[in-house]
């Protein structure tokens, strides 16, 4: 059975692909920060797959050890889904606040890498390591300064790893815009109904999960629309 970590699985993207993969039989490893959330989550898709579910933060050392722990010697898929949007209503650039922005670095950009070190000696040689980022992390979108930035911090770690590890898959994966709770939260008040569900993005991912794409940076609605 192929085992999966996906990170932020309690909601949105991350709950959308860990449903996929579970009526795949995949072998889950799941987290989240809200202990409720994700123990609802894993009730659901226990009963398709074997499931470990461990609330947690992952910018926290010892909770991404216990993820890499609970996945056992041989990991084939790694999702660094979790991410922070940081301030709402989002601020300008020049007003955010650093210690906020530095928590959105430590999730967002950090947190992915220190978990990819973590189980590295665990993946399989053809592992495929898949880094959520956005558009806001090379379009200059105004307000977006800090989450964007720190996706492109991601973007680069991802290109780097790529080169460095060519005996693996890793991807920066734009899922495009969804309507879920954090982009929402980007826009409070506005009526975000006309985006699509994560679910339309899931396709997309599974292209680069099952498939043989080299390693890249690719826009998962655009790839589920060439699928479909």
């Amino acid at each position: 059975m192929r085992t999966a970590i996906v990170t932020g699985a309690s909601r949105g993207l991350g709950l959308a692909l860990a449903r996929a993969l579970a009526e795949r039989d995949w072998r889950l490893v799941i987290d989240a920060r809200g202990g409720g959330p994700l123990e609802r989550v894993r009730a659901e898709l226990a009963g398709l797959t074997e499931v470990v579910a461990l609330p947690g933060d992952v910018a926290d050392e010892w909770h991404r050890s216990a993820l890499v722990a609970a996945a056992g010697d041989e990991v084939d898929l790694l999702v660094n889904n979790a991410s922070l949007l940081g301030p709402s209503p989002l601020p300008a650039l020049a007003d955010i606040p650093l210690d906020a922005l530095e928590r959105v670095y430590r999730v967002n950009a950090l947190a992915p890498l220190a978990l990819i070190q973590a189980a590295l000696p665990r993946l399989r040689a053809d592992a495929r390591i898949l880094n959520v980022t956005s558009d806001a992390a090379v379009e200059p979108y105004e307000g977006w300064g800090g989450y964007g930035s720190s996706k492109a911090a991601l973007e680069q770690l991802t290109r780097i790893l790529a080169a460095e590890l060519p005996e693996l898959r890793v991807y920066a994966v734009d899922p495009g815009d969804m309507r879920t709770e954090m982009h929402q939260a980007a826009f409070p008040g506005e009526d975000i109904s006309d985006r699509p569900p994560p679910e339309e993005s899931v396709p997309g991912l599974l292209a680069l999960i099952e498939g043989d794409l080299p390693s890249g940076r690719y826009a998962a609605q655009d790839m589920a629309a060439a699928v479909s």
